[in-house]
């Protein structure tokens, strides 16, 4: 089986791999311009071949594409802004799309539709968060680094590294209002997160360390479950980075949790840290610690069947790779490669 998968960057192009499971390859087969680093990806829902990138620069712009999904090539459709400055996370429904700009600390919300003109006019402006941490580099203002759409409860969740605050959002007319709001501890720096059975896993960019918390629907309050560090010691330079959670199945009937750290010094590269998520005892456990040979180990996606394999890549070397899940999600192993893939950020699978 081929799968392809797209590349989101610090470049100006949209990359579109071919990984073939059963040869072990990993090639380029087309590449899209896109503009000024289109460095997170998001598809439509139920429509992989209607794809949305946020372009990280100073005029924050999302821009959408038509694909072409059995070659991987795209035309584009549409482009808009996002009303601030380099949005680094989208999350899409069938109806309004979410983006995070990181450096002005705020949130577009744009309506959108899967036909012509694909966004929806809107008189909104990005919603501004506002807060700040003990850590002056980086959390001086807030920034809003992940978002997420919860169906079950019908919320919103925004990741503010900034603040070291997941803001929840309700819908009140046509209007997302802030009507709560998760602290974490000083210093930790949120910047992605899951949930999963009304539990929120996050992961702490500055601090290197995952957090689990109940979070019952509003008007109830999020209760801290446990915090698991990612490694007994750590660098300043070492900054946590992806967290995913694939759903269970048959085949990987327990959600492990999958982080990626960056910047460790050893030479066998970053790790991928797998870790149970909390049981009875309210307790996360790391169950292993996958070296990947990859540098800055930013981002990861899980794809195929059952979510079987896992792409990930190294922004500063290592190129990008595919590991296949096994006994049962408690382990990785390395399938492909390919080592000319520059300053890959984030993926899609078609």
């Amino acid at each position: 089986m081929v799968y392809h998968i797209l590349v989101g960057s610090y470049t100006n192009n949209i990359v579109t791999l071919a990984f073939d499971a059963e040869k072990g390859t990993l090639e380029q087969v087309a590449a899209t311009k896109a503009g000024k680093m289109p460095s997170w990806l998001a598809a439509y829902p139920k429509d992989n071949s209607l794809i949305y990138a946020a372009l990280e620069q100073e005029e924050g712009k999302v821009v959408v594409f038509r694909y072409d999904v059995k070659h991987g090539e795209g035309t584009l459709v549409a482009e808009k802004s996002t009303g601030g400055h380099s949005p680094c996370a989208l999350w899409v429904t069938k109806d309004e799309l979410f983006a995070a700009n990181y450096i002005s600390g705020s949130v577009a919300i744009l309506p959108i539709t899967p036909e012509l003109p694909y966004f929806v006019d809107s008189a909104r402006e990005a919603i501004e968060l506002r807060g700040s941490g003990p850590n002056a580099e980086r959390q001086e203002h807030s920034h809003a680094h992940h978002a997420i759409h919860y169906p079950e409860y019908d919320e919103l969740f925004i990741a503010d590294l900034g603040a070291d605050k997941a803001w929840r959002f309700k819908k009140e007319g046509d209007q997302w209002i802030i009507r709560g709001e998760i602290s974490y501890s000083a210093g930790l720096g949120p910047r992605h997160f899951a949930l999963h059975d009304g539990i929120l896993y996050t992961v702490g960019e500055l601090s290197g360390a995952v957090t689990a918390h109940s979070v019952p629907p509003l008007p109830k309050e999020a209760e801290l479950l446990d915090t698991l560090p990612l490694a007994t010691t750590r660098t300043d330079a070492m900054l946590a980075a992806e967290l995913l959670i694939p759903p269970p199945s048959a085949a990987f009937p327990t959600p492990y949790i999958y982080v990626s750290d960056r910047n460790d010094p050893s030479p066998e590269g970053d790790l991928i840290s797998i870790i149970a998520p909390v049981d009875a005892s309210k307790k996360l456990k790391m169950i292993a610690q996958v070296r990947s040979g990859l540098k800055h180990l930013r981002g990861m996606v899980f794809g195929g069947p059952d979510d079987k394999y896992l792409i990930a890549a190294g922004q500063n070397g290592g190129g990008v790779k595919v590991f296949e899940r096994i006994d049962g999600g408690k382990g990785l192993k390395e399938v492909a490669a390919k080592a000319d893939v520059e300053s890959a950020t984030h993926f899609l699978w078609l």
